[in-house]
């Protein structure tokens, strides 16, 4: 049997807190090569005292990133991976309230010591297993809800950053249940959004989307992003896996392949999980 028949092609975006960096990333049926086909500058901007990220720049290099993608032929998958604990707020029409405000802006300053006004601190642990830190999604929507509640009143979703540029790419919201683990909010032991947590610290619970397990088919690029960019033929028309997990020895893996045909790869630093 000819190795060819296994080849696959997948765009992997890595975005830090300095940088971001679009890898595609080749099997042959019998190895896996990786080449940087494109890199750029994620710069916070800071605004009247806040700190933002600059979303719709990230998401522009996206898609010049898809746009690099072409002369290597048909892409069969697309994963991203971001930082965890930051997000966005969208309103009922599925837009954008404002830029996500970065982890290291100062406005959850306080927010610990408040929380445990409004949950024992034993039983916040038990139930989230997360190490307590003020940059963490559950403190971010606290300060929210402290300080800017309007903001809160007007949001329908709120998505975090990696889900963001797949609802961008996709038009599809929902939560993957490993980044949904970093935002302190998540029942560890139940795997779903915690009721307890949320209802205690008074967030609105319609701000949480459906959360979905690894392996879930997520979509595919959207018409209009596709023919923006004329990458239509260059997107497998398959309907890919998203894919994000860490195994029993905590190391990541990705899996990548058809609904039904899946070959199982070693991601070294990163989870990824893709879309299509």
């Amino acid at each position: 049997m000819e190795t060819n028949n296994f080849k696959k092609q997948v765009l992997a975006f890595d975005f830090g807190a300095s940088s971001g960096r679009a890898m595609l990333g080749v099997y042959d049926g019998t190895k896996i090569s990786i080449e940087e086909i494109h890199r750029f500058s994620n710069d916070p901007v800071i605004v009247g005292g806040t700190m933002y990220w600059d979303v719709l720049r990230q998401f522009f290099e996206i898609k010049q990133s898809l746009i690099k993608s072409k002369p290597f032929g048909k892409i069969d998958s697309i994963g991203i991976d971001t930082w965890g604990v930051d997000f966005a707020l969208l309103d009922e029409y599925g837009q954008l309230l404002e830029n996500p405000i970065h982890y290291r802006d100062g406005r959850t300053s306080g927010m610990l010591e408040k929380s445990f006004e409004k949950i024992s601190k034993e039983e916040f642990y038990d139930i989230t297993g997360n190490q307590f830190m003020e940059i963490n999604t559950a403190f971010q929507l606290l300060s929210l809800k402290e300080k800017r509640s309007h903001l809160l009143e007007r949001a329908d979703v709120m998505l975090l950053m990696p889900d963001l540029f797949n609802y961008l790419l996709t038009g599809k919201k929902v939560t993957e249940n490993s980044i949904a683990s970093t935002t302190q909010l998540f029942d560890a032991k139940n795997r779903t959004w915690s009721d307890k947590v949320i209802n205690s610290l008074g967030i609105p619970k319609k701000l949480f989307t459906e959360i979905v397990p690894s392996g879930t088919i997520i979509g595919k690029i959207s018409e209009d992003i596709s023919e923006a960019l004329k990458i239509a033929d260059f997107i497998a028309d398959k309907d890919s896996v998203l894919l994000y997990e860490v195994d029993k020895n905590g190391k990541e893996r990705m899996k990548m392949g058809q609904q039904n045909t899946q070959k199982v790869f070693r991601c070294p630093e990163k989870l990824i999980y893709w879309i299509s």
